[in-house]
This record gives C-alpha cells, structure tokens and sequence, in this order.
C-alpha cells in the first residue's frame, strides 16, 4: 500500500461566505484546506518504515533513472541507519534543490517507475517522500551549510536567471571556490520553483527556504530586477566576467492566434499561477466562475486544479488531442479529475465570445484520420469568464539573435557551450531533456563542471 498520502479531493464547498471570506467566498480556513501540503511528509516512523522496503539493489535502476544520478540507494539506506543528515549531503552533493524535486518532480515516471518492485506488482519504494524527508530534516536542523566553499580561484562568472539552472550551476561554481553574480529579472529568485508551481506543492514559503539553504555556501551574489536585453547587456557580461552561464528558461508564451486573445479574462495560465502563488491572500485572486483551460501540460493541470480550489463553479480543460498524449503525468491528469475539473479531448479552440471581456469559446471537435488529427467540421461552444492558455512556452525572440539555434532553443555542445565564446547554457531554454526542475538542476551543475574545467583552475571537475 502506498504511502503517499495525496490529498486529490475537491475544495470544501460545505462552508459558505461569511464577513472573513474573499471575493471568491473562500475562508481563511477554506483556503489553508484547499492549498495545503498535496501529499503529507512522513514521520520518522513511516520513513524507516519505507526504507526497509528498499533492496538496495547493486546496479539500482533508480539512479539511472533520477536525471542528476542521485545515489538512491545510499540515502535510503542512511535514513534506515538513522544517518539523516548524511542522507540529505548525498541527495544534495548530486541535487541541491533536492528538496523542490522531491515535492514537484514527476518520480511515478522516474525513479519510482523504474524501482524494481514494480516487476513483481508491488508498490514501488516512495523515493520522493524519503528524499523530501531527508533534505526537510536538515534544513530545518540549520547550522553550518553542509558543503564548503573551495578556495577563492580568483575567477568570476555571470550566471543569468536564478531558477534551479542558474541557483544550480552558481552553487556548484562556488564549491570549486569561484565568485558568482547571478543577474535575476524578476525580485524574487526562485524562477519557476517560486512563481510556476501549484501552491500546494510548494507550501510554507518552501522555494525562497531553499534558495536561502543554497545561498549559505557563500561567494554568490544576486542582482534583483536585472533582464538580460533589459538592465543587463550581454557584450557587458562577456567583457566583464570569465564566463557567462545562461539559465534564462522560458520567458515567453505561444499564443492561440485567434480573434480576441486580447480581451480581458483571456490570459496565460503561467501568469495566473504566479498570482495565486505571490498573493498574500489567495482568497482575492479572481479565479472566475466558469473557466476554461486550454493545454495538456502539468501547467495546465495546476491552472485548472487551483481555479477549483479557488470555488470556480465549472472548470473545463480542453485538448486538441488524446489522452495518450498529455504530457502531464497520469497523477496529475487523475488529480485534476478527483478535483472536479471536466477534461474534454479531441477539441481544438476556434473562436473567442465576447465583446470586451471573454464570454466563451467554440470549439471543433477532432479525429485521428490515416494517423493525422483533422478537424470533424463539427463544433461546440462552452461559456467563460476566465480563459487560461497553456499551450507551450518559448525563448523570447531578442533573447536568441546572438545565438546558433536548436530549433526555438539555444544551440550548445556537449560542455554546454553556445556559439559564443565562453558563454554557456542549460535548463529549459537548451535541449537537454523533459523540461524538468530536476532536468535544469543537472544542466546548471554539469555546465558548472565544464565552466571550472575550462577556465583552468582544477582540471576535469
């Protein structure tokens, strides 16, 4: 039986609004429900529990599958050991945002799909509750960071974007004992763990707890309110610095190309998501009565699932394809369900209502023709006050003029060099992999290692 203890279950719509309610009708206590923690951590007990599960297999599967090779068996065998924080220094010497994978990452599709247990129908060891369990025990027991800082080098690097690429690589180039600036557009860092995940899978102010952890190893620096293009030249950062390290990701959104994209209660689903996540009263976020979600994304679920949780009356999330072919995860597609999302597949938008402010959209309905999706010809129409878009994201334009491409995305080598001379890329604006928080963990400490290697200060890393 699994230990994963997730709370799929629809908002409580048994308490009515009362004079401490919001705009949405929610109460405090409604809202603290309805975003809190998505699966409950363990408890000492459930976590040996767990471990003792684990055959510590010699050539683990697990650690094939985890995209930053975390020694899983190890940590797991340290927590049965009651060694928490050695299991915490062996997740985080391979993950240092450790602690954001264990709580978003997809783990039923990696390492936990390729536990061994799965062969004979067992459940799989939980490896993303015993890894949050680890790295949960050692930043809440505090003292001194668990990694030093090398010797200073003498070196500085410019690392733009403080997500998980950027936090990742500064963190790694500091261990080797460089001096890191890292230059973030928005006033927060966190990139996509702060302002792009559910709330209720980053409870408690988690993203900014984690980026202080990373920060404690000394020698980095961050630059608030600073955009590459923007406040920031990058001819400025190459001239200035030893090396630049772009972990830019996605600043950008696809459009649907229809008429009235514009109006208001039309937005992206990114943009909505990051309102949700930096109000301080969730309550008064205008999540609208009957939404539409238009993608098939683990974005589009967390647009769709907290527009629910926010007392939306109908949310309708609607794909031009099949089911097969989501990109979000089964979880993912089962908790939009159990939370009373309707999915409707095999429909493409056509068309925008309203005059002003969206009041609905019509839709055609599609087939698979000789294994090509057509429209029917058919249509239907659904009634909106909100419409989220969450149909892919990608590089904004002037950020790629500089550079060779790979498709939409930034062109690098196999050391994570662009086309220019000592500037270098990972996370999601490169190709490396799924665009994953725990894919751009990897990219930013690999690119750390050929950065060191290159400025010629260790050798090979």
């Amino acid at each position: 039986m699994s230990l994963r203890p997730s709370k799929a279950s629809g908002p409580d719509e048994t308490s009515g609004p009362d004079e401490t309610s919001g705009q949405n009708g929610l109460s405090g206590e409604d809202i603290d429900k309805n975003f809190s923690d998505l699966h409950d951590p363990l408890s000492l007990l459930q976590a040996k529990a767990e471990a003792d599960r684990c055959l510590y297999c010699y050539d683990a599967p697990c650690i094939e599958a985890c995209p930053t090779s975390i020694d899983i068996p190890t940590f797991i065998h340290q927590i049965r050991t009651d060694n928490m924080v050695g299991s915490a220094k062996t997740i985080l010497s391979q993950n240092i945002m450790g602690g954001t994978c264990a709580r978003a990452c997809p783990t039923e599709i990696l390492c936990e799909q390729a536990c061994v247990l799965n062969v004979s129908n067992e459940q799989p060891v939980e490896i993303g509750l015993l890894q949050r369990h680890a790295v949960d025990h050692l930043l809440a027991k505090g003292g001194a960071h668990p990694f030093e800082r090398g010797p200073d080098t003498g070196k500085r690097i410019a690392v733009v974007g403080a997500g998980p690429a950027g936090l990742s690589c500064a963190h790694r180039l500091a261990v080797y004992g460089h001096s890191v600036t890292v230059f973030e557009a928005k006033a927060k860092p966190g990139g996509l763990n702060e302002y792009g995940l559910a709330a209720y899978k980053m409870v408690d102010d988690f993203a900014q707890k984690e980026v202080e952890f990373l920060l404690g190893i000394g020698g980095i620096e961050v630059k608030y309110n600073q955009s590459l293009g923007g406040t920031v030249a990058l001819d400025t950062l190459r001239a200035d610095f030893d090396a630049v390290y772009l972990g830019i990701g996605l600043g950008a959104t696809n459009a649907l190309g229809l008429a009235g994209e514009d109006m208001d209660g039309v937005m992206d689903a990114v943009d909505f998501i990051e309102e949700i996540r930096q109000a301080d009263d969730k309550s008064t976020v205008n999540a609208g009565r009957n939404v539409i979600v238009i993608g098939a994304g683990n974005t589009a679920i967390d647009a769709a699932v907290q527009a629910k949780r926010l007392s939306a009356e109908t949310v309708t999330l609607v794909y031009r394809r099949g089911e097969a072919q989501m990109s979000a995860t089964d979880f993912e597609v089962n908790l939009a369900r159990t939370n009373g999302v309707d999915v409707r597949l095999f429909a493409s938008p056509v068309k925008i209502q309203g005059e002003g402010h969206v009041t609905g959209m019509t839709f055609e309905r599609n087939a698979i023709e000789g294994g090509k999706l057509v429209g029917t010809g058919t249509t239907f129409a659904l009634p909106a006050d909100k419409v989220f878009k969450a149909i892919g994201q990608k590089i904004a334009p002037d950020m790629l003029k500089d550079f060779v491409l790979d498709g939409h995305k930034i062109k690098v080598n196999d050391r994570f060099e662009t086309s220019l001379d000592g500037v270098f890329a990972g996370g999601d604006c490169i190709k490396s992999g799924e665009d994953l928080t725990v894919q751009a963990v990897e990219d930013g400490k690999r690119a750390a290692q050929a950065i060191h290697k290159q400025l010629n200060t260790g050798g090979e890393a």
